[in-house]
C-alpha cells in the first residue's frame, strides 16, 4: 500500500513538473519575437562591421598612397640635396682658383 502511495505521488510529481515545462504560446511568439530582434541586431552588427572594414580598406590605401608620396618627395629632396652639395663644391673650386688667378696677378 505505501509503495502504491509513492508511485501515485511520484506519477502524479511527474505529471505536474511535465505540464509546468510546456511552454505556451504565448510564451512561444515571446521566444520568436526575441529571436527575431536578436537576429535583426545580428544582422545590423554584421552590415555596421562590414562598413567599418570598407572604411579601414580605404584609409590604409589612402596610407599607403600617402606614404609613396612622402617616399617620392624624400627621394627628391635628396636628389636636390645632392645637387645643391655638388653646385657647392663647384662655386668652392671655382672661388679657389679665381683667388689663385688674382694671388698670380697681384704677383706680376
Amino acid at each position: 500500500m505505501m509503495k502504491k502511495r509513492l508511485l501515485m505521488i511520484a506519477v502524479i510529481l511527474a505529471l505536474v513538473f511535465a505540464v509546468g515545462g510546456c511552454a505556451t504560446k504565448g510564451d512561444l511568439k515571446e521566444v520568436q519575437a526575441r529571436e527575431m530582434a536578436i537576429s535583426a541586431k545580428a544582422d545590423q552588427a554584421a552590415q555596421d562591421a562590414q562598413a567599418a572594414k570598407a572604411a579601414a580598406d580605404e584609409a590604409l590605401l589612402k596610407a599607403n598612397e600617402a606614404a609613396a608620396r612622402a617616399e617620392a618627395a624624400e627621394k627628391r629632396a635628396e636628389e636636390r640635396e645632392r645637387i645643391a652639395a655638388e653646385k657647392e663644391r663647384i662655386a668652392e673650386e671655382k672661388a679657389r682658383q679665381a683667388e689663385a688667378i688674382f694671388q698670380k696677378s697681384m704677383e706680376k
